[in-house]
């Protein structure tokens, strides 16, 4: 008889209780106790077992789960006897910041506050013991949410000490999601500050904290060094690139085509696999989102499951204000394509607004993009950076980020639609007036703040032609061919079926110095279209002339003219 689906079961115990569906991942538990690391830091995109992970580990290792062995009997650490002897035997501290996603750094800080007090009023019992000396009862008294930053930032260092006296055992600190409030932290603009708290109370945690036996922490991106881990020589870092873990966090093509078998849907394992298949960790491709796969054995249909858990803001945001090259990019993964760039798996979130290739690092990191290769370089010459080959993950994936690009617009209820049905048309008049509303409406949502994009236009070219490819590639082949310099480029809609019309789009900024008029420079763009001979591609693919449209697109500021 097929196990039942928890749906959002991340605590490993109830799992276990209710005899859900479970798939074994306690093979981590062996090869993280194993590798001997003091502080890992273990990264991976949302929704990817990070949570259950950190529960496993919590009910393995945690006096609070001393005799409660039936939890992981028939799984594969069970069968070690030397692991039965250590279940339930350290001391652990376990915390989330996975709901600290607060607007302010004054609302953050008490959040965090507030996580450290509920630790230690579990732990309200160490205040009898003897084994506590006045001093450190006088310490535990003053752990509130109001407590000063000194104390907060030494909190989970003293409560392990207090732990470490009271059992005379060094203690075990996981932190799952450790990254939450610094990615709400950069989207808000409270940055700086929350750097400064963390990195002093990661400090007295994870390095100078004597009572540790043992620590981890998970998120979603790599933190770079610099902003909160300076002191923390002794951390393991197990990024989407490393192969220690890989098969941890995830579902291998192995165990989800076994899955699908068990509840009768061996039948969809290709549609499967085109939908969620696609994520790589280290050298162990063909890993799938658990999410998605859980919700798909739930309800036994495709579906956009993952990709839509989350606002995306940050990804949105990035994309959205990044520069024409970023969204020129963005274009070709859209169309199924790849592209060459420089990852750097540390980010730097206060300066993802300079460093452009900080967006590729977030989306790698974030499960978006998975890399296809990289240039195996033994010794990099200076100067020269590693080079990857990165492609959107999967279908769902790129579902996702064709809604992103739509709502782009949708937000500012502008009657995009209706614009591109006056271009397939060819009602020039209609053309003008949904135009100058888009234009009007949506350069805003591609402001830098530093580079307003009526300033450079680029971005709201660029933006707009990844509305064409969402609404309209089933229909065209959509290709482009730009120049550097004032933002010019040209659009190549070639159809796939001989009932549209191919459309070739110029687009070209007024140039008051060698253009009297949005009207000249119209006659310009188009004068661009004859020059270059655009239509000739298209006619020796055997569309006939007379069924090839070119448009001039003048631009000026926020105001547009099509001819």
């Amino acid at each position: 008889m097929k196990r039942n689906i928890g749906i959002g079961i991340q605590n490993f115990e109830k799992l276990r209780e209710k005899d859900c569906f479970y798939i074994d991942k306690t093979s981590f538990i062996r090869e993280w106790w194993e590798s001997n690391d003091d502080v890992t830091l273990i990264t991976r995109p949302r929704r990817f077992g990070k949570t259950l992970n950190m529960s496993m580990v919590e009910a393995f290792f945690s006096l609070n789960y001393a005799d409660r062995g039936e939890l992981f009997e028939g799984l594969f650490v069970w069968e070690d006897e030397e692991y039965q002897k250590i279940q339930g035997t350290y001391p652990v501290i376990s915390l989330s910041f996975a709901n600290v996603k607060e607007k302010d750094y004054k609302t953050t800080r008490k959040k965090i506050c507030q996580l450290i007090e509920e630790l230690y009023s579990d732990h309200s019992y160490l205040l009898d013991s003897p084994l506590l000396q006045e001093g450190d009862k006088r310490f535990f008294k003053r752990v509130s949410v109001d407590m000063d930053d000194v104390d907060a930032t030494m909190a989970i260092h003293y409560l392990a000490k207090f732990l470490y006296l009271y059992y005379g055992k060094k203690v075990i600190i996981l932190l799952d999601e450790y990254d939450t409030p610094m990615q709400e932290a950069y989207v808000d603009g409270y940055w700086d500050e929350l750097v400064s708290f963390t990195r002093s109370l990661f400090n007295a945690t994870f390095k100078t904290n004597p009572w540790l036996e043992r620590g981890m922490m998970t998120g979603i991106t790599r933190v770079s060094r610099e902003s909160i881990f300076s002191d923390l020589n002794n951390l393991e870092v197990v990024t989407t690139t490393s192969d220690k873990y890989a098969d941890s966090f995830g579902f291998t093509q192995q165990e989800v085509f076994a899955s699908l078998d068990e509840f009768g849907l061996g039948e969809k394992k290709e549609e499967v696999r085109k939908w969620y298949d696609g994520f790589i960790f280290g050298g162990h491709k063909d890993i799938y989102n658990p999410w998605s796969i859980l919700h798909f054995l739930n309800k036994g249909k495709v579906a956009d499951y993952w990709a839509n858990t989350s606002s995306n803001a940050l990804v949105s945001k990035l994309i959205q204000e990044g520069s024409g090259d970023i969204k020129e990019k963005f274009e070709i993964l859209l169309r199924g394509g790849t592209i060459q760039t420089s990852v750097e798996e540390q980010i730097v979130y206060n300066q993802l607004d300079d460093n452009e290739e900080g967006i590729w690092n977030l989306l790698v990191a974030s499960g978006y993009l998975k890399i296809l290769s990289y240039d195996d370089l033994e010794f990099l010459a200076p100067g020269e950076e590693q080079m990857y080959e990165l492609a959107l993950t999967n279908y769902e994936v790129q579902r996702m980020f064709e809604g992103m690009v739509r709502r782009w617009f949708s937000r500012a209820k502008v009657p995009r639609n209706a614009f591109i049905k006056a271009l397939l048309a060819g009602d020039r008049k209609a053309m003008n007036v949904y135009m100058n509303q888009v234009a009007l409406h949506t350069f805003s949502y591609f402001d830098t703040g530093k580079n307003p994009s009526y300033e450079e236009p680029e971005r709201f070219y660029h933006g707009f032609m990844l509305g064409l490819i969402v609404d309209l590639q089933n229909r065209y082949v959509i290709t482009s061919n730009r120049e550097s310099g004032f933002g010019r480029y040209d659009v190549i809609l070639e159809p796939k079926n001989s009932e549209d019309n191919a459309i070739i789009l110029e687009f070209k900024v007024h140039d008051s110095e060698d253009e009297e008029s949005l009207k000249d420079t119209v006659q310009s763009a188009l004068h661009q279209i004859e020059k270059k001979q655009y239509a000739a591609q298209l006619i020796a693919r055997g569309i006939p002339k007379e069924r090839i449209q070119s448009y001039g697109f003048a631009f000026h500021g926020k105001e547009v003219l099509i001819g």
